[in-house]
């Protein structure tokens, strides 16, 4: 039997090392022409989706920071604070803003790093933080006493607003909450675009890319079990939301939510001001018997409405008793109200 020589092996080995090379130096080029592609197609849909849908209000500046929001009406100041991964136009397509500002004085802001307010990355940005900066925005605005509405993540902000400054805070409504510390599954999944330097990377290549190949299923989960509204499948801009800049503020929240609801669910006792509390009872997003049940247990002169068939996304699917909310608690706060109670309408939207 006749051996290779060592002069064989050692070209063999050479030729199979510099293929190996060659095959990792391919990849490697390929993967860096994938993700410049991706940054390109992410830049132009960036570029396209703020184009075609410039800021709908105004800009005032507070702290350094510049905060956009929308203001219609006159009365009773109403505050609306929108969830993770959202914005103004959320509020918009609902309707909520329309039907609230023929009795109300509304603002509309969208939270930092959301639709065009900025969010600087020397900031951790808790629902702690957020409501100062928006506490500091009203008052140069001249909003005294507001009526304070949340939705999902905003919830967290209008109660650390409530808690921070309880003379302030007129009443709030609290629309689909999270508010108590529980595993989720979602949290690791979103919040990997808010870690420094990789998450740069992520967002201004695959994420949005990703983001929207799952958007159709992310919506059928946060209306689940109703119908997706059509104007909100038509009209709402979720490339706006795929931007980097947004997708570094919703991965942040996403990664804050958990500490956040445990920084806050221990001091809830201490709203004294009128709360109404709404869910659905089909909520995906945040179960209300684990949440707005348990709130309104933790809050005694809180109310309790429940909407029978209806999902995270309440005010979409049924704004007319959104605003009948509002209204108790704009009628709370004016006299001496403590009720408690649990309250449950019929929800006006077809099940699947």
């Amino acid at each position: 039997m006749n051996f290779p020589s060592q002069q064989e092996v050692t070209r063999f080995t050479g030729r199979r090392t510099e293929n190996a090379g060659m095959r990792r130096n391919t990849l490697l080029i390929a993967a860096g022409a994938a993700l410049a592609a991706a940054a390109l197609v992410v830049r132009q849909r960036t570029l396209e989706a703020e184009r075609d849908n410039p800021p709908l209000g105004k800009f005032i500046e507070v702290e350094g920071i510049r905060l956009h929001y929308v203001e219609r009406g006159e009365g009773q100041p109403l505050v609306l604070l929108h969830g993770d991964g959202s914005m103004i136009q959320d509020f918009e397509l609902s309707g909520l803003i329309d039907l609230a500002a023929k009795k109300y004085r509304v603002i509309a802001f969208d939270r930092p790093g959301y639709g065009y307010s900025e969010r600087p990355r020397t900031t951790v940005w808790t629902p702690q933080a957020q409501a100062e900066l928006l506490h500091f925005a009203l008052h140069r605005m001249g909003i005294e006493r507001p009526i304070v509405l949340g939705h999902s993540w905003g919830t967290l902000v209008a109660i650390a607003l409530a808690l921070q400054s309880p003379d302030y805070v007129k009443s709030l409504v609290l629309l689909s909450g999270y508010y108590y510390p529980t595993a989720r599954l979602d949290v690791p999944l979103l919040s990997p675009p808010a870690i420094p330097i990789i998450g740069d990377l992520l967002r201004y290549t695959i994420s949005p890319l990703i983001g929207r190949m799952i958007w159709p299923a992310m919506k059928r989960r946060i209306f689940s079990p109703a119908p997706i509204p059509e104007r909100f499948s038509s009209d709402f801009p979720v490339w706006m939301t795929l931007r980097p800049s947004q997708l570094r503020a919703s991965a942040g929240d996403a990664a804050m939510m958990i500490p956040a609801a445990y920084s806050l669910h221990d001091r809830y006792r201490e709203l004294a001001m009128p709360v109404v509390i709404m869910a659905g009872d089909g909520d995906k997003h945040a179960d209300m018997h684990v949440h707005s049940e348990a709130l309104h247990q933790d809050i005694p002169h809180s109310t309790l409405h429940v909407t029978r068939g209806a999902g995270h996304m309440i005010h979409h699917l049924v704004p007319e008793e959104v605003m009948r909310a509002i209204d108790e608690a704009a009628e709370a706060a004016s006299v001496e109200h403590r009720v408690t109670g649990k309250h449950v309408f019929p929800a006006s939207v077809r099940l699947n």
